[in-house]
C-alpha cells in the first residue's frame, strides 16, 4: 500500500496567512502532481482550539518567538493560528482533495501542541494515524508539506520510530528557518535517522 502524507498545507502556512512560510504555496502544485502516483493520501490539519496554549496572545506580557514552559516542557510561541473552523485553519483553495482521502486534526488540546502527525509534543496522546497505516497494511511513506523544521520534521521522525519506511520530498516542503538554517539541519537530521530524500521526478518514473 503506497501512501502519501500531505502535512498542513494550509491557508494560515501559505502567502497572506497569520504564520505565512516563504513560498509554502508554491509546495501546492507539486503536492498535486504527486499524489497519482500513490494508492491512498491522508492529510494532516492543524486544527487548534482558539484558546491554545501555544499562541503568543494567550499568554500576556509574551510575544511570538518567545519560548515558555507549557505541561512541563520548552513550547515557542506562536502567532494564533489555524483556529478551529477559521478560514486560515482550511486547506489551500488549489489543494486536490478527493472524497476517500484521510484527514488527521492535529493539535486539538489546549494545554498541548502537536507537530507531529503521529502524536502530541509530550507523546501523551496518539492521532491514531501509526494504528491506520499498520491496519491497512502500509510500510512506507512518502511526506511532503509544511513546515520542513517543524510539523514535517516532527512526522518524519515520529514515523521512523515507529518503523515505517519513510520518503521525504523536500522540493514539496517549505520551512520556517526561524533561525538561518534550520530547514537544513531539519533534513541532515531526518536523513541521518533513516530517511530517504526523494525527489518529484523519481517519483513520477515509479
Amino acid at each position: 500500500m503506497s501512501v502519501l502524507l500531505i502535512v498542513d498545507v494550509q491557508n494560515d502556512f501559505c502567502l497572506g496567512g497569520a504564520l505565512a512560510i516563504k513560498d509554502g504555496d508554491k509546495v501546492v502544485p507539486l503536492v498535486n502532481q504527486l499524489r497519482p502516483h500513490f494508492e491512498r493520501v491522508i492529510l494532516t490539519q492543524d486544527w487548534h482550539p482558539a484558546n491554545h496554549l501555544s499562541f503568543a496572545e494567550n499568554h500576556p506580557g509574551k510575544k511570538a518567538g518567545d519560548i515558555v514552559d507549557l505541561e512541563g516542557a520548552p513550547q515557542i510561541l506562536w502567532p494564533s493560528h489555524c483556529v478551529q473552523g477559521s478560514a486560515g485553519a482550511q486547506f489551500h483553495k488549489d489543494l486536490v482533495i478527493q472524497s476517500e482521502d484521510l484527514i488527521f486534526k492535529k493539535g486539538t488540546d489546549q494545554n498541548l501542541d502537536s507537530y507531529s502527525a503521529f502524536y502530541d509534543n509530550q507523546r501523551r496522546k496518539s492521532t491514531g494515524l501509526g494504528e491506520y497505516l499498520r491496519r491497512i497494511g502500509c510500510r512506507e511513506i512518502t511526506i511532503c508539506g509544511l513546515a520542513t523544521d517543524y510539523c514535517v520534521r516532527y512526522t518524519v521522525l515520529d514515523a521512523l520510530a515507529e518503523e515505517f519506511k519513510v520518503n521525504v520530498v523536500t522540493e514539496a516542503c517549505r520551512g520556517v528557518d526561524l533561525n538561518d538554517g534550520d530547514s537544513a539541519r531539519a533534513i541532515e537530521e531526518m536523513k541521518e535517522q533513516g530517511a530517504r530524500i526523494a525527489t518529484v521526478h523519481r517519483i513520477f518514473q515509479q
